[in-house]
């Protein structure tokens, strides 16, 4: 699972990092427009926030990300420990708040919690190679790049990606993302149409080729070659 971490103290978001890293993927952010530009460009199962930030405090954050429909898992850090702050950073829409200084242990645990509660809500990815699907959004990045997609076009890749190593024929293609009862060679066509397309938008201009075709059998997303 991803991490961000916004913090702006250096030592402090050096030994978050350091500690989360045991258990999960982290990056950092000094401000919250970094934030912002690592939410909008990665995927992410929680955010670690401090309120006392340069430029808009982490509740102007918070505010913001919540008014662009963003419901990743928020933990407010903040020195701040009065009733009145803890209530405007739930009202804002934080899931939890620890106030400063707090044992790393029980961090870990208040992460561990948002994440079983939010488990329904938390973002579910597909990878391969630098290939990511994030299934919450039905976004798409390859090498952190964000792929436009079609819908059927997404619902293509993503059942590619759920096979990921195995092959899928034209019939599972015509029966699941279709939901076509009968093969015929129409619908044939139009799957080679779409494979096509998918193939251009996230293997053209890389060296490494992730759509690949199995003659007479179909098609399969994997990092091997063929």
């Amino acid at each position: 699972m991803q991490i961000l971490v916004v913090e702006d103290e250096p030592k402090l978001a050096a030994a978050l990092k350091e500690g989360l890293e045991e258990d999960f993927t982290v990056q950092v952010a000094r401000t919250g427009e970094e934030g912002f530009f690592l939410l909008y460009s990665q995927s992410f199962d929680l955010i670690v926030m401090d309120v006392m930030l340069p430029g808009r405090d982490g509740l102007e954050v918070l505010a913001q990300l919540r008014h662009n429909g963003i419901r990743v898992p928020v933990l407010l850090l903040t020195a701040r420990d009065s009733i009145e702050d803890r209530v405007r950073g739930l009202d804002c829409g934080a899931d939890d708040y620890l106030v400063k200084p707090f044992a790393f242990p029980e961090l870990l645990a208040r992460i561990r919690a948002l994440l079983r509660r939010n488990g329904p809500d938390v973002r579910v990815k597909l990878k391969v190679a630098d290939l990511e699907i994030d299934i919450g959004s039905r976004t798409v990045y390859r090498s952190g790049v964000q792929v436009e997609l079609t819908t059927r076009e997404y619902d293509l890749l993503e059942y590619l990606l759920r096979n990921q190593g195995s092959v899928v024929s034209r019939e599972m293609l015509a029966r699941d993302v279709w939901k076509e009862s009968t093969r015929a060679t129409p619908i044939d066509n139009v799957i080679d149409v779409h494979i096509a397309r998918l193939r251009r938008k996230i293997d053209e201009g890389y060296e490494l080729k992730l759509l690949q075709t199995v003659r007479g059998v179909g098609f399969v997303v994997r990092e091997g070659a063929a």
